[in-house]
């Protein structure tokens, strides 16, 4: 598998896996996140415009996408908890969907994410179970509670390794 940013010409692929991930929240209990269409094609073609959409391929097909920029996530400045490292830079993971048929691609894009910078946040919504599968399985620690600008609530998690590779 490899990673590289997102292009206009591969948004139908892109939408496709992203529809694909609706129905798989759907199935697994999850009513309330990414419904209506969410993440709209307007909001894809702008993380493209900033270069911040990423896909993964493998056998020169994409099987997964996600949002990751190193710019501080404004909805993460307030939490009711605490980051592990507060102040320090840090990477962001939004918008991860993988196709039915690429077990293991979600797991590939948050450690590639991981090896750019070893410090990740997320978050994600309570009921979304392969979100908080995965990110146990990756050993992210769950660090408090968070809101989006619409006020939802989200569960936040972090990676961190030291200088040493240590993970904390």
């Amino acid at each position: 598998m490899t990673i590289r940013k997102t292009t206009l010409s591969d948004l139908p692929s892109v939408m496709q896996i992203y529809a694909q991930g609706r129905a798989i929240m759907a199935e697994s209990g999850n009513h309330a996140q990414w419904q209506n269409g969410h993440p709209a094609q307007t909001v894809i073609e702008c993380d493209i415009a900033i270069g911040e959409s990423y896909v993964c391929i493998n056998n020169e097909e994409i099987v997964a996408v996600f949002f990751f920029s190193t710019t501080p996530e404004p909805t993460y400045a307030k939490i009711d908890g605490a980051w592990i490292n507060p102040g320090e830079l840090y990477g962001t993971v939004h918008r991860i969907a993988r196709a039915n048929n690429a077990k293991g691609a979600g797991a590939y894009c948050m450690e590639w994410c991981f090896s750019q910078i070893p410090n990740i946040r997320v978050d994600t919504h309570k009921d979304n179970a392969p979100m908080l599968k995965l990110l146990e399985k990756l050993g992210y620690k769950y660090t408090g509670i968070i809101w989006l600008e619409n006020g939802d609530e989200r569960l936040a998690f972090q990676k961190v390794a030291d200088n040493n590779g240590v993970l904390c």
